[in-house]
């Protein structure tokens, strides 16, 4: 089991490794988009260059996925305490309402109030990312067995102790699940900040549908679906990873 988890770590590597190469090759890019689309006088968006489009896209994942992660995991704890229990349904409908309402929506109202760029991009992408953390986080915590609860409170734990001790390593593959999808959401949904002036992938595809340009469009869809494959895969292993530690703290 540990030496297929370092196989899937190193192949991560490598593979990580070989998307920074493919975006940094800007002759390439140009090169293949130039031979698929010879009709086109220009096939890279002239904004920036696609290792800088990809750091923006990865810096508004990270920073809203990050956010996210900060209100979302303690408000699944508190809402689980007898001191938040009541406010659970509360919490369900605000977070549900969160990712029902389209994120074009939170940028039109965010925009007159904060303004263009990063910040409201964020916030929309934070709001829409926030329920599979918070349901999630219920969820394994509320799997946890009584019994083994009993059993840590009958050693001496206070209720912190258990909750750091024994709850959220039992929990952690389950609240990991919801940031997965949370972060997969996030890559996808970043596209809308070129709308505002925050950057990122939606830049060229965004470009590309004003001017009717595929090969704009192309440049910053397949990296985008290569960058969350990465995701995916990264959170897939950091799952598999606590599912082992798990098992032998049992």
């Amino acid at each position: 089991m540990l030496r297929r988890q370092l196989n899937l770590w190193i192949l991560l590597t490598v593979l990580t490794g070989l998307f920074v190469w493919l975006i940094a090759s800007t002759g390439l890019w140009e090169a293949t988009l130039r031979f698929l689309f010879p009709q086109e006088s220009q096939v890279l968006h002239p904004r920036a260059s696609l290792l800088v489009l990809v750091w923006e896209h990865v810096k508004l994942v990270i920073l809203s996925s990050s956010l996210t992660v900060l209100v979302g995991v303690p408000l699944g704890i508190w809402v689980t305490r007898p001191s938040g229990r009541n406010f659970l349904p509360i919490v369900y409908y605000l977070t549900s309402f969160g990712q029902t309402f389209p994120p074009v929506a939170v940028l039109a109202l965010a925009v007159p109030m904060i303004g263009f760029g990063v910040i409201p991009t964020v916030i929309a992408l934070f709001l829409y990312g926030l329920l599979p953390v918070v349901r999630n986080t219920i969820a394994g915590l509320r799997a946890v067995s009584q019994d083994v609860l009993d059993a840590a409170y009958g050693m001496g734990m206070s209720r912190w102790q258990a909750l750091i001790r024994v709850e959220m390593p039992l929990a952690a593959r389950v609240i990991l699940a919801g940031i997965h999808i949370s972060v997969i959401i996030n890559i996808g949904t970043a596209m809308i900040g070129a709308v505002i002036g925050a950057g990122g992938l939606g830049s060229p595809i965004i470009a590309g549908l004003v001017q009717d340009n595929l090969a704009y469009i192309i440049e910053g869809a397949v990296p985008a679906a290569m960058l969350a494959v990465l995701a995916d895969r990264l959170l897939a292993n950091l799952e598999r990873l606590f599912a082992y530690s798990a098992e032998k703290a049992r």
